[in-house]
């Protein structure tokens, strides 16, 4: 192998993924290489994360494992833990820049001597999907959450780039373009401050805009990744029910809790009530739609009332899935210092009953489509079974015969009557 070599690890979300490909794109301009197995790097990359105090410790031991293994190499980190503790980052072995800015990007490639600063990507590694990042920050003030203070600033990417990013990933075969950002649904608000509302830009205005994309050189659909309740509007919704065939009949909506007490002790923005009625909103206008959300567990003062409120708001949502949290106290965010710090026992158990939950929830909307004609991306083959496993439009793990498609391909399936190993299967 030619040129220097290049290692990432990425801790996190989606945004993080798309920012370590971007880096990746940039340096295989000038040579950089991908290491093959266990070829030392000459240059690694570590992108972080902050959410939880898991992810501070697992950033550090990444790091630590990359210099052990690549004692000869720089460490460039970056992220959200870059961000909030950059002194700690950079006393680690092998670290040579800590990049506390995402904006700082461009310029890092510049140093390495990139001429031309690419304006997106157009792989996105061995993956069918790609995640396309379209806007970063976040000005909300939950009360649990540390990311506005490591990204506090409100930026959208102009509309033109991210077309002709998406053109790109889909010439280059990738069938599922998944938009995501630190705030998705706040997407084209800085651009609106100073504009009368009729002519303000929203997610709406983006998602229709990729839709219509003319003579694209394959089949592509689009889906979105987190978003609040707030951002879930009718246009939104509209969009998603013109074009069926191209934005997936999927929305990850955070909840967080189903309490009223502990969603303002969250200091967020909407009840359970309107929370509620916007689900039926998507389900009304949309033919059985996956919502899947977040719910935080064991938030402090958080009541076995106040918990079993929860469990009722995620049976009356109906969700398809819940990603499920324990509560995990950052410093210097107001939930940290709240009274009434539940027990890592009770955050557990309650985490158990909400998952039993989700596993009805589950069987329930799996149950739902049984018969259904559903667009499933191929991804892999199963070795134990000999099936295919892809994901449907409708954000279900789907098991189906080889003979019916290729990996990296759409296939038209039937939704049939029972799943297995989490898998729905159909013919």
């Amino acid at each position: 192998m030619s040129g220097p070599v290049l290692k990432t690890h990425t801790l996190g979300c989606k945004v993080n993924q798309y920012e370590t490909e971007y880096i990746r794109e940039g340096l295989h301009q000038i040579g950089y290489q991908d290491a093959e197995s266990d070829q030392p790097a000459d240059l690694c990359i570590v992108n972080t994360c902050t959410v939880t105090n898991e992810g501070d410790s697992k950033s550090r031991q990444i790091i630590r494992r990359m210099a052990r293994q690549n004692p000869d190499s720089r460490i460039i980190v970056m992220g959200c833990y870059a961000t909030r503790d950059p002194e700690a980052v950079a006393a680690l072995p092998n670290v040579a820049e800590v990049v506390t800015d995402k904006r700082e990007l461009p310029d890092l490639l510049g140093r390495f001597g990139v001429i031309d600063i690419p304006d997106g990507i157009s792989r996105f590694g061995n993956r069918h999907r790609a995640y396309v990042k379209v806007q970063d920050g976040c000005l909300l003030r939950c009360s649990y959450c540390i990311i506005p203070k490591v990204r506090p600033q409100m930026y959208s990417r102009p509309m033109q780039p991210i077309l002709e990013e998406v053109r790109r990933l889909v010439g280059n075969g990738f069938r599922e373009i998944v938009l995501t950002g630190v705030h998705l649904g706040h997407y084209g608000v800085d651009w609106n401050v100073h504009k009368p509302k009729s002519e303000w830009t929203r997610l709406s205005n983006l998602v229709r805009n990729i839709a219509e994309l003319p003579d694209l050189p394959g089949d592509f659909r689009i889906r979105l990744s987190s978003i609040e309740a707030t951002e879930v509007t009718r246009e939104l919704i509209d969009v998603m029910a013109e074009y069926p065939n191209r934005v997936c009949p999927h929305l990850h909506i955070c909840l967080q809790s189903g309490s009223e007490d502990v969603l303002r002790r969250m200091n967020r923005r909407w009840g359970t009530r309107r929370f509620i009625d916007r689900c039926k909103m998507v389900r009304d206008r949309l033919d059985r739609p996956a919502i899947t959300t977040d719910i935080i567990v064991g938030f402090p003062g958080e009541s076995e009332a106040e918990f079993e409120e929860t469990c009722q708001t995620a049976r009356a949502c109906g969700f398809s899935k819940i990603h499920i949290f324990p509560f995990s106290a950052r410093r210097d965010t107001p939930a940290a210092t709240m009274d009434g710090q539940l027990d890592k026992a009770t955050k557990s158990r309650r985490g158990r009953e909400l998952a039993a939950i989700e596993s009805e929830l589950r069987s329930d909307y799996f149950a739902s489509l049984r018969g259904m004609d559903l667009r499933v991306l191929i991804e892999s083959l199963d070795p134990e079974s000999d099936h295919l496993v892809g994901t449907s439009c409708r954000y279900t793990p789907t098991s189906l015969p080889k003979s019916i498609g290729e990996i990296g391909e759409f296939a038209k399936v039937v939704a049939g009557d029972e799943a297995t190993n989490g898998r729905l299967q159909a013919r």
